[in-house]
């Protein structure tokens, strides 16, 4: 067994999929609209489903804003340097909600960011 993807709701579809595109860096591996559902889904990742786990922005077209909930969390990337990683995220607009630093009450360096929608995306350092 393995884990394919993590489905999140999008209000607007290009909008979050420029940013986990042009900040986050991944690419946009298929999309397909469903018109007789009046929705679209769009799945992101670093690499081919195959061997990768993705993203799947589902986009109901006559949603445009979704209440995050409390049971959601977040989504975790790890990043070679999350110091560097969160510096482009901020020239490219992204919005930081934790600084690059250590953990509470640990050593692994991290940081938070907010997708267009609200979502959280924790950035961790790479293990050496």
């Amino acid at each position: 067994m393995r884990l394919l993807h993590t489905m999140i709701r999008v209000g607007h579809l290009q909008r979050s999929i420029d940013f986990y595109v042009n900040v986050l860096g991944m690419t946009l591996l298929r999309q397909k609209d469903y018109p007789e559902g009046r929705f679209t889904l769009a799945f992101l990742g670093y690499g081919d489903e195959k061997e990768n786990t993705a993203i799947e922005l589902t986009h109901n077209w006559d949603t445009e804003t979704y209440e995050q909930g409390t049971g959601f969390g977040h989504l975790a990337i790890e990043v070679d340097d999350v110091y560097r990683a969160t510096n482009k995220i901020r020239e490219q607009g992204g919005e930081i909600i934790r600084d690059a630093g250590p953990m509470n009450a640990g050593s692994t360096i991290i940081a938070f960011v907010k997708d267009p929608d609200g979502y959280e995306i924790e950035l961790i350092g790479k293990k050496d």
